[in-house]
């Protein structure tokens, strides 16, 4: 069989295998711009203690990275010229990873919770319902407030407005109104978001 897609059966030993003959390049392997990938006609090299080095060919750069042990790293390729720093890379690498790391576990995902409140719900059960949402809001995260009307709730929509009202009042010292309340079919929504506590 010929072809650019022809299926090649090969033997080596005993266990045949399948290759696959086609023209698709697989993407070009990434290359961190570090010694010999640091390729200009002149670089600006800073050395181990932040000492400035002067200008010289990327030649010239990696030669001096070598007579100290350790690798030419660009740190500012669009510079004119382009900065480089000779350091240990690795180590530099791995710090990085760490402080991406630990910044990534320290960060707060805000997540939009919702609340399902009626237009006849009792004092007690808005309360309680109001406490959920402030659990929330403490936590960081936005409160979606739904009042839901069925039936013949329909013809007093103004009941739900009141429900709305109370609930951001409870509310009022840990949110403030992400989203102004707006109808979306039977559904009377609004949006609270937490309020950011002033840094002392």
């Amino acid at each position: 069989m010929r072809g650019k897609n022809a299926t090649l059966f090969c033997f080596q030993g005993r266990i045949p295998t399948i290759a696959y003959n086609n023209n698709n390049r697989r993407p070009e392997k990434r290359h961190d711009p570090i010694n010999e990938n640091v390729r200009y006609p002149q670089v600006r090299v800073i050395g181990p203690e932040g000492e400035q080095l002067g200008i010289m060919t990327s030649r010239e750069a990696n030669s001096l990275a070598m007579s100290y042990q350790l690798d030419l790293y660009c740190v500012a390729p669009n510079a004119n010229p382009p900065v480089c720093r000779i350091c240990n890379y690795g180590k530099l690498r791995f710090e990085k990873q760490k402080q991406d790391k630990l910044k990534k576990k320290n960060q707060k995902v805000q997540e939009l919770k919702q609340i399902q409140l009626t237009p006849q719900i009792g004092t007690h059960d808005l309360e309680t319902k109001a406490r959920k949402g402030r659990e929330f809001l403490e936590k960081g995260d936005r409160v979606e407030v739904c009042v839901v009307f069925r039936g013949r709730q329909m013809s007093h929509l103004e009941i739900g407005e009141e429900v709305m009202q109370h609930f951001n009042e409870i509310l009022a010292d840990v949110a403030s109104v992400d989203k102004a309340p707006y109808w979306e079919g039977k559904w009377y929504k609004e949006i609270l978001a937490p309020i950011k506590k002033k840094q002392q």
